[in-house]
């Protein structure tokens, strides 16, 4: 085949998607004798954006996302193409608590994961007031909104089971899973499933029954992640891409469309690259950056990113045996506590510490909240050590903290998201065929999410360029 004939693809963004289009845009030009170029470009000087593991003295760290749930089976097709399968591993069970007015509170499994209605589970509980139970029984016999629109996660929880379970704990689990504001945060984006549950059955407690499905269960069970840690992944994909391929410390300033269908992109540092397809993997604020010369973008509003820290701290083998069955802790905004959640890393995972010691990883932060982000690493151990002493009672000094910083990094899916992502992309297909947007700031923010992202963008770009080879 003659080189004219070559097509080349840009991927732009070397995180958990970009990575995996990478990949997948190479393992389909192999598998099917494709003449295609793939390049890589990523602004830092690192691949994997925000997932970091650091192996330090017999620990797993992880500064960003410390593991997965993988509903699409994304992950682990990705795995087995890697030949890293037998390297996944399993969290083990324990129990999940929310901290409700400076008490802690089991979460009964009921809730958690399904299998019997929200109502009865919460009686067994003091997670909320008597009176709170029968508001949230009334979801049985309210009728559901005559509006089929989107709407704020808490104004949709407010309206089906009252305010005092979302204040004690719909808010405290979305919180600690998504830093967000859940008065912001879009019902329709982040729980499309509990969105149609009440447009079908209209009352959610009634829907979960029939359809056995919880809509905490997606967040809070089948964990997973690499015995050495999920940066395992990054290492793995980076390792089977060639070398260059890759351009590191490399910034996209302009992408333009020219008169043959093909793009150019302009970098800070380097020549342009011209290419007949891109996937851009970037943030939205970045992407809409990229082609702001031409002003298709301007109806569409920048999206709002959480800024929060992970803080691990390692501590010789606690006393506290009131949780020695303890995985994960939430914190109300009516605590005076600064963490939004906690998890036992080694009662959750076999492989994270040595024996005789206990990790414990915090989050703080979130939309409304930043400030604290800001603080020294100092002043956060402080104010970590200080809320483990008022809510756990731990009052030890730590081994050794790690403090990972992630300004800006929490996309936040605000009411509107789908309607403004749709159109983003019908422009982008009318005005610049064979450019698509993939990774958290579009379709979900999970890693699996990212990954499946990724890999649809990489099928997509090479059926529209090959599709006489791949018939």
């Amino acid at each position: 085949m003659r080189v004219t004939n070559r097509k080349k693809i840009a991927v732009i963004g070397g995180g958990i998607t970009g990575l995996t289009a990478a990949f997948y845009l190479e393992k389909c030009a192999r598998d099917h004798h494709l003449p295609l170029d793939v390049v890589l470009i990523e602004s830092s000087l690192r691949l994997g954006g925000k997932i970091q593991t650091l192996r330090k003295d017999g620990f797993i760290i992880e500064r960003g996302p410390e593991s997965f749930i993988d509903h699409e089976n994304s992950m682990a097709e990705l795995a087995k193409h890697l030949g890293i399968e037998e390297a996944v591993v399993n969290n083990k069970k324990g129990q999940t608590y929310v901290a409700v007015g400076g008490h802690l509170y089991p979460i009964p499994n009921g809730i958690l994961f399904g299998g019997s209605p929200i109502v009865p589970s919460l009686l067994t509980t003091g997670i909320v007031s008597l009176s709170g139970k029968f508001r949230a029984a009334g979801d049985l016999v309210l009728p559901k909104t005559r509006e089929d629109k989107d709407e704020p996660i808490g104004d949709f929880f407010r309206r089906r089971f009252g305010k005092e379970v979302v204040e004690n704990l719909v808010e405290p689990l979305l919180a600690g899973t998504f830093a967000g504001d859940i008065d912001r945060l879009s019902i329709q984006s982040m729980f499309p499933e509990i969105y149609e549950l009440e447009k079908q059955y209209r009352s959610l407690i009634y829907g979960m029954k029939k359809t056995h499905f919880s809509f905490l269960s997606n967040h809070m069970k089948g964990y997973q992640t690499f015995k050495n840690g999920l940066e395992t992944l990054v290492e793995k994909l980076e390792e089977q891409l060639p070398s260059k391929t890759v351009l590191k410390g490399v910034k996209v300033e302009s992408i333009d469309k020219l008169q043959d269908g093909t793009f150019q992109i302009y970098f800070n540092n380097i020549s342009p690259i011209k290419c007949h397809a891109v996937i851009v993997t970037t943030s939205l604020n970045e992407a809409k950056n990229m082609f702001n010369h031409y002003g298709i973008f301007d109806e569409i509003q920048d999206m709002n990113y959480a800024t929060i820290a992970t803080v691990t701290m390692a501590f010789e083998k606690v006393n506290c045996q009131n949780y020695d069955d303890a995985i994960s802790f939430y914190f109300a905004r009516n605590n005076d506590i600064s963490i939004t959640t906690c998890t036992w890393s080694n009662h959750k995972w076999e492989n994270v510490a040595p024996e005789g010691y206990d990790l414990l990883r915090t989050y703080i932060g979130r939309v409304g909240d930043e400030a604290i982000v800001e603080l020294s690493d100092a002043d956060i151990e402080k104010t970590v050590l200080h809320d483990l002493e008022k809510s756990l009672g731990i009052n030890q000094k730590p081994v050794f903290t790690i403090v990972s910083r992630w300004k800006q990094s929490m996309p936040q899916y605000t009411v509107g998201h789908e309607n403004r992502l749709e159109k983003m992309r019908e422009i982008l297909k009318k005005d610049f065929p064979h450019v698509k947007l993939a990774g958290s700031s579009y379709e979900g923010i999970s890693v699996p999410d990212c990954v499946l992202q990724g890999r649809q963008a990489a099928e997509e770009i090479t059926a529209e360029l090959f599709q006489e080879q791949l018939v």
